[in-house]
């Protein structure tokens, strides 16, 4: 303070007299009473205020160092390191290590050795064990406390005693940002000789250091930590978790952010990162990074070309605007708390939550704003946003893309491009070129840079945003790998215990012979009705209920969840319904089942929709309500009611998904799903990725896949990709002008009409939100078509003289428009001939005849057999393969597309019946028959059927005669008998289904209500 601050220092001194002692005495009487209060790391970044004496405790480095003087108060700074520190009154105990900002103590550490029998355990052990939680070093001081040995290094920010929790805080096997599992890379020769070095070499260096203490560590939100079984309740700052950066997330943000002080806007950047990764703080941490990011001091550091190209300048920021894209809600509330934590200062983050009518208002003020550094919005913002944004050409803007394979091509990006660019016909150089200023608002741009996260990158994602390695392979610029968070513990194994089930089936439909269909398409309706007929709906709630009440509903303490994933909105409707007709009939106790799916559907002539079916509870509180236990409760058993008379929340265990919470749905709680739909690709991953989440209560061993739909092989080829590394190879540059080649070659087009087309398409377009509303537009726009209906009518001419030939033209075009729209955002293309053919053609398939398909209404079919059987119980965790390439940019051609071929219905059935009824006779169903019927003749049995009031009432006279018919009818068929004596679960379906029949048959016979519904 005396060589930093002296004139503050000399008012204090005159506070106390002059006297030095007692000067010194009081403000450190002061200062502990300020981090006591506040602790350590608002007071390093904020410093304190004595008797109106602002007084800094550390100097940061500054964002730029234009002025000479810039980095004089930050050299000031003295960082020192204590060995064998002792820390009590009580004992003698001693610390390996401890580290110091200006004197104020910021970490601990204990060091052990394999030479001295000694390992990173017994450092966890010695924090655990030997360093009481209430020393004042430990309580209210130090913010992080190191284990480490010469091969790895774990931390934690708060002990607990026994319970202290330590975080792995290593490279990863294959070093920092790359693939690999747990632990460290071998040392490298000219190294230091220790695994752990780089904890040393790089995190202990003074500046990096003190700018980890600037930028990253951060006090977690006591709602967060509750959600993640982090905290008890308390809201004292130092009850409350210290979020410390693992080390990949600490190296990412610093790798990028390094590269861009380098290297300018204008680059892309895919960061791999493995969900468990803690990519929400990760985006926080380099949100805030990029806000304040600078050029470099050293104008030999920079990249010469962007220097030229006024993409970075020394001492320059690098860019004026952070656009966060992201459809998760919390997001913008993390980034919000945390930034202000680093800066205190409100208003860096905005969120853009209007209407559609109100969006375009509010970014553009958001971006005109200089207080507002970070922008939130979705990528379904930005149709609303047009031309309203002034003077923003000549800024930079770092984009964040949250899930990078959502959305992130086409027409939407353009125009997020455009917007974000003001670009306009004078940035092309060319003002009577707009249709090369077209071009370019597709391709990536020298004032835009991505930086794109996903888990799951597909090949699309990994051609826009990857980087170009030295083997002609795209890859991502900084991995965390799937891998390494599962050895880690940061996740779970979801492939490890994986139950499959196989519906088989046999369908019957009176007439089929007559009926001639698509088989592709009708094999697939015919699979859907099978899965929606409510025999099969049962039989898979049976299923679920059984499992759930033997294995799930223990869990955790009887806290587990369980997640049903059905087909379609229609799936999920009919297995709610069918989950509760199944707890009446098996005489479950309600576990509490939720639905979620969109919109509103009509299944058998009633209307459903997602809160009526949840009891009137709006869609925004369900995740609420589904995370909710008692066991979290205190207060759960004095619960009376619901706010304003609504229903008393109960507990809810099970959720029926349909499309919804598939993606991005962290709930730890849940152990258990049972998958009715068939998965592939990213979104087996994803969807299966929902179990992954950890607990405390949570163990490996909890977690549980029952599949219907799905082969266990198929489900782990889909996961392999993401395991560890996906590449994929470069699209050929040069693919666009063989697609437009074989548009051409068709003669269908004529070039005064395309360019007739696109000069007034372009100058239809609107300049503003107003007229874009207006029918003025409108009319420009409807008036285009006269220049497309010429070569629409060229093609039915066609179509009707060679109908091949014509649909060989359609695929052509489509094939060029979609690999045009995803192409013109990884290749800067400049060619106006493309882009014109583009625009014609998007527009002309819209006016091109639909094909005609022969009818896929195939009605209603009868289900005459039905098994649900377990296929198999699989253990396909993966293992390490290294990387994976996945399949490049489809670079086939369009190809004739033909009639589809037909079938005979019936055909269709029989090889639909053999597939998928294997095992099923019709013995099978003649011996189920036979002793239905000799259960309806039954004389007592009619008279017990009579007299009950329901089902319920008949199963008990019901199921001991069912048996002695079974007995009796043993030498039939010695092996169906077997089968039900043998199998509990055939003879508990066979028996209910009977009982079903047999009680309906004969109060019908009797004209007797049928009260079985």
């Amino acid at each position: 303070m005396r060589d930093s601050q002296p004139v503050e220092w000399d008012t204090l001194l005159q506070y106390a007299g002059g006297d030095v002692a007692l000067a010194e005495r009081e403000f450190l009487r002061f200062l502990a009473k300020e981090i006591d209060s506040r602790g350590v790391l608002d007071v390093l970044r904020n410093g304190v205020k004595d008797r109106g004496v602002r007084i800094r405790l550390a100097y940061f480095r500054p964002a730029h160092t234009v002025a000479d003087d810039a980095l004089d108060e930050y050299r000031k700074n003295r960082l020192s390191v204590t060995r064998q520190l002792r820390f009590s009154q009580e004992n003698t105990n001693e610390l390996d290590l401890a580290l110091f900002v200006n004197g104020i103590p910021v970490a601990t550490a204990e060091l052990k050795n394999h030479l001295t029998g000694t390992t990173v355990e017994d450092a966890k052990k010695q924090y655990r064990e030997d360093r009481d939680p209430k020393e004042l070093l430990f309580a209210k001081r130090a913010l992080v406390h190191f284990a480490v040995d010469p091969e790895l290094v774990f931390l934690t920010t708060r002990l607990r005693g026994r319970d202290t929790t330590f975080l792995p805080f290593n490279q990863g096997t294959g070093g920092p940002g790359n693939t690999g599992g747990a632990g460290n890379p071998e040392v490298q020769e000219g190294g230091s000789g220790y695994r752990t070095a780089y904890l040393w070499e790089q995190v202990w260096n003074p500046d990096n250091w003190l700018d980890l203490l600037k930028r990253f560590l951060h006090v977690e939100d006591p709602k967060t930590a509750r959600s993640k079984g982090r905290s008890n309740g308390r809201t004292s700052v130092h009850d409350r978790a210290m979020i410390f950066p693992r080390y990949h997330q600490w190296h990412a943000v610093r790798k990028l952010t390094e590269h861009a002080a380098r290297n300018g806007s204008g680059n892309n950047y895919l960061v791999m990162h493995s969900a468990g990764s803690g990519k929400s703080n990760t985006i926080a941490w380099l949100a805030h990074r990029l806000s304040t990011l600078h050029g470099s001091a050293e104008p030999d550091a920079l990249d010469e070309s962007a220097v030229q190209e006024g993409r970075i300048a020394v001492n320059e920021p690098v860019f004026h605007k952070i656009v966060v894209i992201t459809d998760r809600s919390v997001l913008d509330k993390q980034l919000q708390d945390t930034i202000y934590q680093f800066d205190h200062t409100p208003g860096v983050v905005e969120r853009i939550t209007g209407t559609a009518g109100s969006k375009s208002a509010e970014v553009a003020k958001a971006l005109d704003n200089t207080a507002t550094k970070v922008v939130i919005v979705t990528v379904q913002t930005f149709p609303y946003v047009l031309e309203g944004v002034s003077g923003l050409a000549d800024k930079r803007i770092a984009i964040i893309v949250d899930e990078a394979h959502s959305g992130q091509s086409g027409d939407s990006v353009a125009k997020l491009k455009k917007v974000l660019r003001g670009l306009g016909a004078e940035e092309t150089g060319d003002d009577d070129d707009p249709l090369t200023s077209s071009a370019m608002a597709r391709g990536r741009h020298p004032n835009l840079s991505y930086f794109a996260f996903t888990a799951t990158p597909k090949s699309k994602t990994l051609q826009l945003f990857g980087i170009d390695d030295t083997v002609g392979k795209k890859r991502a610029f900084h991995i965390y790998s799937m891998r390494q968070a599962i050895d880690e513990g940061f996740i779970l194994d979801v492939l490890r215990n994986y139950t499959t089930y196989k519906t088989y089936w046999r369908v019957a439909k009176e007439g089929a012979e007559d009926i001639e269909v698509n088989p592709d398409k009708a094999g697939a309706e015919l699979a859907r009705l099978v899965y929606l007929d409510p025999a099969t709906m049962l039989a898979h709630a049976e299923v679920i209920l059984r499992h759930f009440y033997a294995n799930t509903r223990k869990q955790l303490g009887g806290r587990a969840k369980a997640m049903v994933v059905t087909r379609s909105r229609e799936s999920a409707v009919r297995m709610y319904r069918a989950l509760h007709e199944k707890l009446d009939d098996l005489s479950m106790s309600d576990p509490g089942i939720l639905v979620a799916f969109s919109g509103k559907l009509s299944v058998d002539g009633a209307e459903y929709t997602e809160p009526v079916m949840n009891g009137h509870m709006p869609e925004s509180e369900l995740p609420g309500a589904f995370a909710y236990t008692r066991a979290d409760d205190p207060n759960a058993k004095a619960r009376t009611g619901g706010k304003d008379g609504a229903p008393l929340r109960t507990e809810y265990r099970i959720l029926v998904v349909a499309d919804k919470y598939q993606t991005g749905f962290d709930q730890p709680l849940l152990t258990t799903m049972y998958v009715e739909k068939p998965l592939a690709g990213v979104a087996a991953v994803q969807t299966l990725s929902r179990l992954n989440r950890t607990h405390p209560l949570k163990n490996q061993e909890d977690l549980f896949v029952l599949d219907f739909a799905n082969n266990a092989e198929d489900i782990q080829e889909a996961f392999k990709p993401y395991y560890e590394e996906a590449v994929t190879t470069p699209v050929d540059e040069n693919l666009l002008y063989q697609k437009q080649r074989a548009v051409m070659d068709h003669q269908l087009i004529v070039e005064s009409e395309m360019q007739a087309f696109v000069d007034g398409y372009l100058a239809s377009q609107p300049s503003s939100a107003v007229e874009a509303g207006g029918r003025s537009w409108e009319q420009k726009h409807a008036g285009l078509y006269r220049h497309v209906d010429p070569a629409a009518e060229r093609f039915k001419k066609l179509a009707a003289e060679d109908h091949d030939a014509a649909e060989l033209f359609r695929s052509d075009l489509s094939d060029y428009v979609r690999k045009y729209g995803f192409l013109s955002q990884v290749i800067q293309y400049t060619d106006a001939e493309l882009e014109r053919l583009y625009l014609f053609g998007k527009h002309l398939l819209n006016r091109l005849p639909a094909r005609q398909n022969p009818a896929l209404d195939i009605g209603e079919v009868d289900l005459t057999h039905l098994r649900v059987s377990k296929t198999g119980e699989h253990d396909v965790g993966l293992e390490p393969e290294g990387e994976q390439e996945l399949p490049g940019f489809d670079e086939g051609g369009g190809g004739i597309v033909k009639d589809p071929k037909t079938a005979l219905l019936s055909e269709l059935i029989d090889d639909f019946n053999n597939r998928y009824g294997l095992g099923l006779s019709e013995a099978d169903k003649l011996m189920y028959e036979e002793r239905v019927v000799a259960a309806v003749e039954d004389p007592d049995l009619q008279q017990a059927a009579i007299a009950s009031r329901n089902e319920g009432d008949f199963e008990m006279p019901f199921n001991k005669k069912f048996q002695d018919i079974m007995v009796e009818r043993a030498e039939v068929d010695t092996k169906f008998t077997e089968k039900y004596f043998s199998d509990s679960e055939f003879q508990g379906r066979l028996t209910r289904e009977a009982r079903k029949a047999a009680y309906r048959m004969i109060r019908r016979r009797h004209n007797l209500p049928d009260t079985t519904a």
